[in-house]
């Protein structure tokens, strides 16, 4: 058996981040055994995070519901786990990010009995959020959209991103940060689209731009 209930299990999670979410979004399409899930979560709990918490991982899982309502998702709980475990290894300094936490979702995946072609299909998943683009089905371009749903906020809520992001950085002179930001969020405007579902799109696009264009001025002042 490869997930709690059926190998394709298309149940909603939690619309919200209320506290648990993650659990019953584990235990709802991941596994009931949640030994692994603790160690997870520490992991998304660790000192040098700032904006790559567990908080961000749960606004994920939110996000991915209010998609999951819109777009034909063929294995929600795929999308799930791949939310769970992106950024399980984060080191701002590091560059193969995804590739560890793709790696660890596998073989976590595999010792709770899912199948390899789906601990697999997560894996693939998590190594497409390194660049957001061309997700090759509905399932991945609703983990990108809902990883960037950030950039859509408000003002408060992107301008905290935003520093929450150059905390993790912190090793960075401002000079090197400044040249480093300014690529990620030109190549983010330079895109046809930023989100890759019409929902995301429809929801978060203009905000994103709006945002992202303010920060790029920020920037050069």
């Amino acid at each position: 058996m490869n997930s709690p209930s059926s190998s394709r299990d298309n149940t909603p999670v939690g619309h919200e981040a209320p506290p648990g979410v993650a659990e019953v979004a584990w235990t709802t399409h991941v596994s009931l055994d949640t030994d692994l899930l603790e160690r997870l979560v520490l992991r998304h709990r660790e000192r040098q995070r700032r904006y790559h918490r567990i908080e961000h991982v749960e606004a994920v899982l939110g996000h991915i519901d209010e998609l999951a309502t819109h777009e034909s998702i063929d294995d929600l709980s795929v999308v799930v786990a791949a939310a769970l475990y992106h950024d399980a290894i984060y080191e701002s300094q590091h560059p193969a990010n995804e590739r560890a936490s793709a790696r660890l979702a596998r073989r976590d995946l595999m010792a709770l009995g899912w199948d390899t072609s789906r601990a697999t299909l997560v894996g693939t998943m998590i190594e497409g959020t390194k660049t957001h683009v061309d997700p090759p089905d509905t399932g991945t371009a609703v983990l990108f959209d809902a990883d960037l749903a950030i950039l859509g906020a408000d003002d408060v809520g992107y301008q905290r991103y935003a520093s929450k992001i150059r905390d993790e950085y912190g090793h960075l002179d401002n000079a090197e940060w400044t040249a480093g930001r300014t690529s990620v969020l030109t190549a983010f405007l330079e895109r046809q689209t930023i989100y890759a579902t019409a929902t995301g799109r429809a929801q978060w696009e203009e905000a994103a731009r709006v945002n992202i264009t303010a920060e790029l001025a920020e920037l050069t002042v």
